[in-house]
């Protein structure tokens, strides 16, 4: 999985009843190249929808100003009635950070998108949470506090002046709240037991807000001076919750919105309510995601499991969310498919054919009369596989006696490794692609001087492209080098020849990636240019041979061998 920007984008819109108006705004959403729908949930008895989207941010920004102008125009505020507290047609729309941005980023994307709505939509926008413009507008309900009925007065109001758009009540579309704000997670835990007051003892633990002091002689709420109710410090910042009983499921939970995984991550709420069952003699049996989660949360919840059983985190993505699943008990309800619960894994790119095949399939391709996959492809496939065993290695030693000293140096070896070898398997497919570059530029038309030009340019650059591809096999196959010749160092001795057959397959990916620079090399006009690239070639080949030189003597060196 690479590492593009992905922006989330969850609009909530005043309409749960009209299925013909929310397919109109999944459609304008849909229609933006760049993005991706990932869930839409209508509330009848709320007359309100919520959407979920991501993409890149430039496409998610243009989506949702798409969305917010389809809802404008199907949606009258004037007629409208739910049970949910509302104040627009587009009544509240986060942007949220997924991956590769900062909150602060997304921010600046969440304020351009206010300006837009409100200067081509002319809709009144008011910016909050971290995309405030004061104090008193972080909290969305403070902002909406009086609701659509009461929006008219309120604008009149110098200190609810909205951010961008009209200054004057706006009766069909109401007005919209727009900000940047971080995931917010809901998130179940199941209890054995169907107790609504035990269940809401542990959320009262649990929760940031913990649970309001009562004077143990009068049994009144204690306040301070100002008259606030004092209350306990709750387990775990930034989280919400409360307990229920589910008649479906036969058992009660503790109900939960993570609001800041940074400062309270799943895996701690999950803890947090482990231990705050237990001092009432509950038992956790499992939990329950509602809607979509980051990566991450998952990635560092299988991560926190595998380190408290000594086992190694190098395991792979996938391998930390399969952890992350069966330990958090994720099954326990319904099956959690991965593939339609995590956000990255929904907008996953799906251009990697190769390295999608099986082993037989892709030995089959190789093996026709295609010119690609060819030898830069399968130099990037043989030097996965030569860090995967430097990987396995490093799994296999963590938890090996006698290396207890090492775990910490095993772990990090082995997550290294496994993405170093992701990285390799990413430029098997990208050789090929840049191969295709390059027979594409020979083909374009050369009948005028203009398209000369540009067919000799296009021919220029990819095959500096098709330098560039290989030249970057090499250089993170001699970097895994490092790993593996640490794993014949300190690892398992029971695998160190896993190891050095790992070391050769990665001198044959930098091998053979040197042959498909220098052959690309001879097409090249800038001499200074195409020196350059054969010095580093010559380089990272000459230091590739010596560490694996090295890795192979310290091999015969540990079992005496004569030779290899």
């Amino acid at each position: 999985m690479n590492a593009q920007k992905i922006l989330e984008c969850v609009p909530n819109f005043s309409e749960g009843r009209d299925v013909s108006v929310i397919r109109d705004i999944e459609s304008a959403i849909s229609a933006v190249a760049g993005v991706r729908l990932l869930h839409t949930d209508m509330g009848k008895a709320t007359h309100r929808t919520v959407i979920s989207f991501a993409g890149s941010p430039e496409a998610v920004v243009e989506a949702a100003v798409q969305a917010i102008r389809a809802a404008a125009s199907r949606i009258d505020m004037q007629r409208h009635q739910g049970a949910h507290p509302r104040m627009g047609a587009t009544d509240v729309c986060p942007l949220i950070p997924i991956r590769g941005m900062s909150l602060e980023e997304a921010s600046r994307y969440a304020v351009m998108l206010a300006r837009r709505v409100g200067e081509e939509l002319a809709i009144p926008v008011y910016l909050y949470e971290a995309s405030a413009s004061a104090p008193h507008r972080r909290n969305l309900a403070d902002i909406r506090s009086g609701e659509y009925e009461g929006l008219e007065e309120k604008m009149k109001q110098a200190e609810w002046k909205p951010d961008y758009g009209p200054e004057t009540f706006q009766p069909r579309v109401g007005a919209t709240v727009i900000g940047a704000r971080e995931v917010l997670v809901a998130y179940n835990v199941n209890l054995n037991t169907q107790s609504v007051a035990l269940a809401n003892a542990i959320a009262y633990d649990v929760r940031e807000a913990g649970r309001p002091l009562k004077d143990p002689t009068t049994g009144k709420l204690v306040r301070d001076a100002s008259g606030e109710v004092r209350r306990t410090s709750g387990m775990c910042p930034g989280v919400k919750a409360i307990g229920w009983y589910i008649p479906e499921y036969g058992f009660a939970q503790v109900s939960m919105n993570l609001a800041n995984l940074g400062k309270t991550p799943l895996h701690e709420a999950f803890e947090a309510c482990r231990k705050a069952a237990d001092a009432y003699g509950v038992l956790v049996t499992g939990s329950e995601l509602v809607g979509l989660v980051p990566e991450r949360a998952m990635t560092e919840a299988g991560r926190y499991f595998l380190k408290k059983q000594k086992r190694s985190t190098g395991v792979g993505d996938q391998g930390l969310v399969q952890v992350a699943i069966q330990s958090l008990g994720l099954n326990s309800l319904a099956p959690f498919d991965p593939k339609e619960r995590i956000i990255e894994y929904m907008l996953e790119d799906k251009s990697n054919p190769l390295v999608a095949m099986s082993l037989t399939e892709f030995a089959r391709e190789t093996a026709s009369e295609n010119p690609a996959p060819g030898g830069g492809s399968v130099s990037a496939c043989v030097g996965a596989f030569g860090i995967s065993l430097g990987a396995m290695v490093a799994n296999l030693s963590a938890h090996k006696r006698g290396l207890e000293q090492h775990y910490d140096r095993f772990c990090a070896a082995a997550e290294a490794a496994q993405a170093r070898m992701q990285q390799l398997l990413d430029l098997v497919d990208e050789d090929t692609r840049a191969f295709n570059a390059v027979l594409s530029a020979y083909r374009m038309p050369k009948q005028t001087p203009e398209e000369k030009k540009s067919r000799k340019k296009a021919i220029r650059s990819a095959n500096l492209y098709a330098m560039e591809i290989p030249l970057r096999t090499m250089q993170i196959a001699e970097a895994c080098l490092d790993t593996v010749a640490e794993m014949v160092e300190f690892g398992n001795q029971n695998s160190i020849t896993d190891a050095c057959v790992g070391a050769l397959c990665l001198r044959t990916a930098v091998q053979g990636a040197a042959m498909n620079v220098r052959i690309n090399a001879l097409t090249i006009d800038d001499e200074e240019e195409k020196a350059r690239f054969l010095k580093t070639t010559a380089e990272i080949e000459q230091i590739a041979g010596e560490k694996v030189e090295k890795i192979l003597t310290t091999l015969k060196e540990k079992f005496q061998l004569d030779r290899i």
